[in-house]
């Protein structure tokens, strides 16, 4: 019998157009990050406490990666930042070549970071590489400190990682020490930020990190 994969010939052509959405990005000397979570981890209102940090200082856009709707779209540019909604029909990642139809979309020019809310999902979207600078991941607290167990995966791959919604850890057996563990163990250089993104709790350590690497990527390539 003959096995057929289509695996690695479709992340091939992926990552021949991610490689083409980083050369651009790098042109204009923009900052991508590619941000992974599951449903209802706070990803929507984690970018907005991020925008609400960053918003004097950074010219930020937001690429919204849903199956269907654009209510989280709609919700950033009641902001005032331009946000562009990919609604992947079925599918649970964002593929490079959907960012790139919506880079093409917004004026590159005025940007300093672009941050991609990829679909609700810690599996699919960690193979996938789009042209991000770093992927960062939200994990929130009422998911469980065991999650680095179940998906080695995305914590591997992840620069930083988004311990949130902190303010119901008292509510939830939530063993924080043995979470830094279990990440210390498969991905060493990772740091870790707790947040509330609703309460405001821990954004300003995270946001100014973040501006760091933006102003890091500014100084190569402008």
């Amino acid at each position: 019998m003959t096995e057929i994969s289509l695996h690695k010939p479709i992340l091939d052509l992926n990552d021949r157009l991610a490689a083409e959405n980083r050369a651009l990005l790098d042109e204009q000397g923009i900052f991508m990050v590619n941000l992974l979570a599951s449903p209802g981890a706070g990803k929507t209102s984690t970018i907005l406490a991020t925008i609400e940090a960053l918003r004097n200082s950074l010219s930020i856009a937001v690429i919204e990666g849903d199956i269907a709707h654009d209510i989280d779209a709609q919700t950033i540019k009641k902001q005032g930042i331009p946000a562009v909604q990919i609604n992947t029909g079925g599918a649970c990642h964002l593929e490079s070549r959907m960012v790139r139809q919506a880079l093409d979309t917004l004026d590159l020019s005025t940007l300093d970071l672009i941050i991609v809310e990829n679909v609700g999902n810690l599996v699919c979207p960690t193979d996938f590489y789009l042209g991000e600078d770093i992927k960062v991941m939200i994990l929130s607290v009422p998911e469980g400190h065991d999650k680095p167990l179940k998906y080695p995966g995305v914590f591997q791959a992840a620069e930083a990682i988004l311990l949130n919604k902190i303010d119901t850890m008292p509510a939830f057996n939530f063993d924080e020490r043995q979470f830094r563990l279990e990440v210390k163990r498969i991905n060493p250089q990772a740091l870790i930020f707790p947040i509330s993104a609703t309460q405001g709790r821990g954004i300003k350590t995270w946001t100014q990190w973040l501006a760091r690497q933006v102003e890091a990527e500014r100084q190569v390539y402008v």
